[in-house]
């Protein structure tokens, strides 16, 4: 197998998309790889090894934003389609995408300010400008009736082209989940199980949550990632300064978390708590102050989310992970293996 890899280009070949959850490949949650980068040198593991690779003393923060079935059939000049639920406004309106059926962008006549998409149930959605200036993938739409009834009752999880089965939502929650608002599962978590995280406090591994809803994803485009909201709360915002202060180090699991806690970071070099917006982007110009080290999921060529990667364990330390990790067969997306990646 022929593999191309740069800092963050690299040809992901179609057998090594995970488009199934791992236990439906009799495997348990915690038994996906793990390859730990740390210090130039990388070790191949099974997931519900973690625990060896971090010290007492090591803060690791979650994301306990549970995700909703934000995908719901649609119907748009007649055609059906797939209308993806990104987050609320605060002006009352939801962020949306209309896709293809099949998980694609969507390929019929153009959007336009205006246009309205017909939902179940007798619902409607009206799309009323694009949210980003300078891009027209995410919409502002005004929605008729209640959102969160509908997405409760019509949603399933959003899915795309690589996974062809619709899968129970069951499988998308992360044993963190309790805060719902998360567009798409915060999947850096989805390998951890109650019994791993029992054994990480055992070792005097200490474990603290953040909020981040995710938005909707751009697996296409590598768009830059879109304004999302958060909470940092103040306990946690205690523990990782504590935590630096005496050495140890903060382990994120998932992007979602480095870019919550590096949104809170005061000009005083102290996370502070915070609840609001981020737009935020880390990468070269903005790598990562707070963070050590990261668990992640891998992500597909082209992703924003390479950047955010090397804004933690460096470009090396990226580059050589991707390399290794489609030489010896790791999964990639939400149902695949997992990273990591440790500051160098």
């Amino acid at each position: 197998m022929t593999v191309a890899v740069d800092a963050v280009e690299f040809v992901l070949p179609a057998e090594l998309s995970a488009s199934a959850p791992p236990e439906t490949r009799g495997m348990a949650r915690d038994e996906v790889r793990l390859m730990v980068a740390d210090g130039g040198v990388l070790t191949h593991a099974r997931f519900h090894e973690l625990p060896g690779f971090l010290r007492p003393g090591d803060l690791v923060v979650v994301n306990n934003s549970a995700m909703l079935t934000a995908a719901v059939e649609a119907v748009y000049d007649g055609v059906g389609a797939i209308l993806h639920f990104g987050t609320w406004l605060d002006d009352g309106t939801w962020t949306v995408e209309l896709r293809d059926p099949g998980g694609v962008p969507w390929s019929g006549e153009p959007v336009e300010a205006g246009a309205r998409v017909e939902l179940p149930g007798g619902n409607t959605a009206v799309l009323r400008r694009p949210w980003l200036p300078g891009a027209r993938r995410l919409w502002a739409a005004e929605v008729s009736g209640d959102v969160w009834r509908l997405l409760w009752q019509y949603g399933r999880p959003i899915t795309y082209s690589y996974v062809a089965q619709h899968w129970s939502a069951s499988y998308y929650r992360t044993v963190f989940a309790s805060e719902p608002g998360s567009a798409e599962m915060p999947s850096a978590a989805r390998p951890f199980t109650e019994s791993l995280v029992t054994e990480l406090v055992s070792a005097g591994v200490v474990l603290a949550p953040i909020t981040l809803h995710t938005g909707v994803s751009s697996p296409e485009s590598g768009e830059p990632p879109s304004p999302e909201r958060l909470t940092v709360p103040e306990p946690t915002a205690r523990l990782v300064n504590s935590t630096r202060a005496a050495g140890g180090r903060i382990i994120a699991v998932g992007t979602t978390v480095t870019r919550a806690l590096e949104s809170a970071l005061g000009a005083d070099d102290l996370v502070h708590p915070y609840s609001g917006w981020t737009d935020l982007v880390l990468g070269a110009d903005r790598p990562a102050r707070v963070v050590d080290g990261l668990i992640t999921g891998w992500h597909a060529p082209g992703a924003s989310h390479l950047h955010l990667l090397e804004a933690v364990a460096g470009a090396h330390t990226v580059r050589e992970a991707y390399r290794a990790a489609l030489d010896t067969g790791y999964l990639w997306h939400e149902f695949g293996d997992t990273a990591l990646l440790l500051r160098p």
